[in-house]
């Protein structure tokens, strides 16, 4: 497994220290990566307002989206690329069991709710 994000290399290094994580990180800073997998969406792209992202041209919030990919090469050489994140997602399955579901319509994008585990009060 490989993870990918747009921040520096810096950055990421000392937030998986930080979170106590030990796969492999890897910026995509100053490349097209993002764009490529459809996970980041230019700012022509968030004016015209729709943009393609899980193989499906919708309105997006941000300009950033989260993605997993994952890659199959065949015998013959094919390369085989599927995308999905909502199975992988625990929450989401324990958000949609309760009656008003995720409940994210008012929020300013998906998972606004979401903290990391050294962001919440302690004292409580």
């Amino acid at each position: 497994m490989v993870a990918v994000s747009k921040a520096p290399i810096e950055k990421l290094e000392d937030y998986k220290k930080r979170m106590g994580w030990t796969f492999k990180w890897v910026s995509s800073l100053d490349t097209d990566f993002n764009c490529d997998y459809q996970v980041s969406f230019t700012p022509e792209e968030m004016q015209k307002g729709e943009m393609v992202y899980n193989y499906t041209a919708s309105k997006f919030p941000v300009e950033e989206a989260p993605g997993i990919s994952v890659f199959y090469l065949d015998n013959n050489g094919g390369i085989f690329h599927s995308r999905g994140l909502d199975m992988l997602n625990g929450a989401y399955h324990y958000l949609d069991l309760g009656p008003k579901g995720r409940d994210e319509d008012a929020l300013s994008y998906p998972m606004a709710w979401l903290r990391r585990y050294d962001s919440y009060d302690k004292s409580l």
